[in-house]
């Protein structure tokens, strides 16, 4: 497991992959009565993969991931790529469309949230961000001059642009005020910021008091780590999923709202107001147009963009 966590590392996947990769090769390695991954191949993947979906009942997305996570073992650590698998039952995948909240509902869940929850789903619904990526940003991904913010390693490591909401400024104003006395505060004591690899730090020998590199939203308590460092995370996402939730339950919204519905509300509603497609795939940072195409079909406009014929009636 040393040699995967070096790998990954190497290979500079985010912190995230790495938690998630390790989590299920150790799963195929206990499943298989802690057989050596060297002993085994591509059937011993595939039953795997398969108890995941008949046993486990997990999701697809799941099973992707799992899979992803044991072909890297065997391509890049192991350095024996595995063959076509064969014969995995695949989870079922029913088909699902986005909660998307209406803009008074929206209105509503502001009125009912304050402090950094408030302004992070400001942020989400205002510029499309997922939850990680609002609660990671720094002082230097911010330019309120330009109304923009720049989501930096996004899903699949991409970086992005994307527009800063007038409504948003205020709040966000006073939060880099708080961030900033923050992180002058640790300079001072000598409290680092967490995930800043060390050939950055290297690179960069002040990073860590460098207003720049200062979290948004910094934790509101300081960790120590393996080397007896003191360091401050970003604010937990499970502070703002929390709030949101509580948020949701207050107002009364029977919808499954979520974190991730902000940004679902951001896509539907620009699209509700004439934007292109195309524009609002690079602002959700999409690969594939496929995924975009999703909020077409819960456009204010009834099911699939129709008009229902109840109402000539």
């Amino acid at each position: 497991m040393d040699a995967v966590r070096f790998r990954l590392r190497q290979l500079r996947y985010s912190r995230r992959t790495e938690q998630a990769y390790v989590f299920w090769i150790r799963g195929f390695i206990a499943f298989h009565r802690r057989k050596h991954p060297r002993e085994m191949g591509e059937r011993q993947v595939a039953d795997y993969l398969s108890h995941l979906a008949v046993e486990r009942q997990v999701a697809a997305a799941t099973q992707t991931q799992a899979k992803a996570a044991l072909e890297f073992l065997y391509r890049h650590v192991l350095n024996q790529p595995l063959e076509p698998l064969e014969g995995v039952r695949q989870p079922h995948k029913p088909p699902r469309v986005p909660v998307v909240l209406a803009v008074s509902e929206v209105r509503v869940l502001f009125n009912l949230l304050d402090g950094a929850e408030r302004l992070c789903a400001m942020l989400m619904y205002g510029s499309g961000l997922r939850l990680l990526e609002c609660v990671s940003l720094r002082l230097k991904d911010v330019d309120i001059a330009r109304r923009e913010i720049v989501v930096r390693a996004g899903k699949g490591g991409k970086d992005r642009r994307t527009p800063l909401a007038d409504s948003c400024i205020p709040a966000l104003q006073r939060q880099l005020e708080f961030a900033k006395a923050q992180s002058a505060s640790d300079a001072r004591h000598g409290v680092q910021r967490t995930d800043i690899g060390e050939a950055l730090a290297r690179k960069y020998p002040k990073i860590h008091t460098s207003l720049s590199w200062a979290y948004v939203f910094p934790a509101g308590r300081t960790l120590t780590d393996d080397d007896g460092i003191r360091r401050r995370h970003h604010l937990h996402e499970t502070v703002v999923q929390k709030a949101v939730k509580q948020a949701v339950q207050r107002a009364g919204i029977a919808k499954r709202a979520t974190c991730h519905s902000f940004r679902h509300s951001f896509a539907t509603h620009l699209l509700e107001s004439g934007a292109d497609i195309r524009t609002v795939q690079e602002l959700l940072g999409h690969t594939d147009l496929r995924t975009t195409m999703i909020y077409t079909h819960v456009l204010n406009k009834g099911g699939l963009g129709v008009r229902s014929p109840a109402d000539r009636l």
